[in-house]
């Protein structure tokens, strides 16, 4: 029989490696989100590496937008979206199904005409 020291041991092994890989998926990897548009109708959400990315941890090409001009245009919107993916070209992890709630807390709440 295992003593309650071991058993406290594992579960602490384990709760420190659940935060290493927790703290590991924050800081060395990102969400981009991007919402159902003409050209991706389905939408998309790109789980990547970001190394030499200077993005938030979720972000959006709306939420970009928002944070430097204060407004959305669907001009601003195509050229953040192909400078981003141009960006993330070698460093997508995976495409995952467009993800709302991550669009809306890339644009703190906001969301926008598709």
């Amino acid at each position: 029989m295992e003593t309650q020291k071991n058993k406290n041991g594992k579960k602490g092994i384990v709760l420190l490696l659940v935060v290493a890989i927790m703290a590991f998926i924050y800081f060395f990897t990102g969400f981009f989100v991007v919402q159902p548009i003409g050209a991706i109708p389905e939408g998309v959400t790109i789980w990547y590496f970001r190394n030499d990315i200077n993005l938030p941890f979720i972000s959006s090409p709306d939420g970009i937008m928002l944070e430097k001009e204060g407004h959305v245009n669907l001009l601003g919107r195509a050229i953040i979206l192909s400078s981003v993916m141009d960006s993330l070209e070698g460093k997508r992890i995976c495409n995952l199904p467009y993800q709302k709630w991550m669009y809306k807390i890339s644009t703190k709440g906001q969301e926008f005409e598709k």
